[in-house]
């Protein structure tokens, strides 16, 4: 058989998938007119519900055969016609298919692959899928019992492999699905089952408040050594996540005039989030949205207590975050004394020091926007948003801590806008918060100038 009939085949086969699997790939002659009928009037088949094997038989022939055709050198065309540039253009675009069919795929991440050096093999995967290869690996073998557990007619690699690149190029459903073969719906559905998994079962793992001595311990000093603030444990900032929807009610414009959803993060040093939270439209600001959160009420109701407090000119400081004039005041979250250094000497010290130390969430959401560039243009439903956003963030998490090469850093426009008022509710925090933050400022302003 020569090239073309083996692609063409393949692609016949590929068109099974959207076929009723138990409807005959070979009619008789006296039922053609039959069978074309009735596969007309029934709907398509998913490859994510079916519980039949003629589906993965098929894709896999197909598969095979698609891998066979596209390694086979090209015969001498000496005693052929030249080709039309119509028959030029569907040899490339078969071509540029079998690139992105699961044999391919099955070629490049189990034989050339290893043929590589590794920083080639882990650049080359970077490009393809966001990360490099083994911490590709520790995606999919963590994910795999949760996706064999929903029928998946494809290999957990490959559909791991296909929302990856989605995510990390921004890609729609529709231009992935042209490189797939599949249909759109198909990668929506894929792309939505892979992203709620990384959500809901990785999340637990990867995205977890210090509150063990030990990390505690960790990351205070390490923001000590960058501010000379003691006993800071994370950064918090919150950013527009833009949609790219655009029939949507006047909450979701963003102070940027786009239409967007809010992402609340908590970063620590090493530009690793420990708290994710999104639940409000891109119309509503900071300090509203992490009132809102679970953080929030968790630390307002005493159910986090950060067990590691020290004593600042008599004060009694516990462990907590910084965040810049946009957020309220209170005595686990510090904020500058003023936007535009009018303060005294030692308040003008403690804002920058503590806005040095913010610079790190300001940082991993560059990292995160960077790396995964879905988030700069979110083209899913809106349903499937927060999910898609969080999915983001436990890879982005997973990619700090296996220190993967950093992306170019996404730059949001500078943020501006009035402190909070303060709620009935937050008093006492709020005054505690106030002289906790001048001893602070106090202390530093002492410990440096005697230096």
């Amino acid at each position: 058989m020569d090239q073309s009939f083996l692609l063409m085949l393949s692609n016949l086969l590929h068109l099974h998938n959207s076929i009723d699997p138990t409807t005959s790939l070979i009619s008789s002659p006296t039922s053609t007119t039959t069978a074309s009928s009735a596969s007309t009037s029934t709907s398509p088949t998913s490859l994510l519900t079916s519980s039949s094997a003629a589906p993965l038989l098929f894709f896999t022939i197909a598969s095979v055969l698609s891998y066979i055709a596209s390694s086979r050198p090209s015969s001498s065309s000496s005693s052929s016609s030249p080709s039309t540039p119509a028959a030029s253009s569907s040899s490339a675009a078969a071509a540029a298919a079998s690139d992105y069919s699961v044999s391919a795929f099955r070629a490049l991440s189990t034989e050339h692959i290893w043929s590589l050096e590794a920083p080639l093999r882990d650049a080359q995967w970077r490009s393809l899928y966001g990360l490099s290869y083994p911490v590709f690996t520790t995606v999919v073998d963590k994910l795999k019992p949760h996706i064999a557990l929903s029928n998946l007619s494809l290999p957990s690699d490959y559909a791991v492999a296909m929302v990856l690149s989605r995510l990390a190029h921004g890609f729609s459903a529709k231009s992935l699905a042209a490189r797939y073969s599949l249909e759109p719906y198909l990668i929506s559905k894929i792309t939505n089952m892979v992203t709620r998994l990384l959500a809901t079962k990785l999340y637990p793992e990867f995205i977890k408040i210090p509150v063990s001595r030990r990390r505690l311990i960790e990351t205070t000093q390490a923001f000590e050594e960058l501010t000379s603030l003691p006993n800071m444990c994370g950064a918090i900032d919150g950013t527009p996540i833009r949609l790219h929807k655009q029939n949507l009610p006047a909450n979701y414009k963003c102070r940027y005039g786009y239409n967007a959803v809010q992402l609340e993060v908590v970063a620590d040093h090493k530009k690793i989030f420990w708290d994710v939270c999104v639940k409000a439209p891109g119309g509503t600001d900071d300090a509203t949205h992490f009132r809102e959160s679970l953080l929030y009420n968790r630390l307002t109701s005493g159910d986090i207590v950060w067990d590691k407090a020290i004593n600042v000119r008599g004060h009694p400081v516990r462990p907590y975050i910084v965040g810049d004039w946009c957020y309220p005041l209170l005595s686990f979250l510090l904020t500058p004394f003023s936007p535009n250094g009018m303060g005294t000497p030692a308040q003008n010290l403690f804002d920058g020091m503590l806005m040095k130390g913010r610079s790190v969430v300001v940082e991993a959401i560059g990292l995160l926007k960077g790396r995964w560039k879905i988030l700069q243009d979110l083209n899913v439903g809106l349903n499937h948003v927060p999910q898609t956003i969080v999915a983001c963030c436990v890879l982005h998490n997973l990619c700090q801590i296996a220190r993967e090469p950093e992306p170019e850093l996404w730059k949001d426009p500078e943020e501006n806008g009035m402190p909070p008022r303060v709620h009935d509710s937050e008093k006492s925090f709020y005054y505690f918060g106030e002289s906790l933050r001048q001893a602070l400022a106090d202390d530093l302003h002492q410990r440096l100038s005697s230096r």
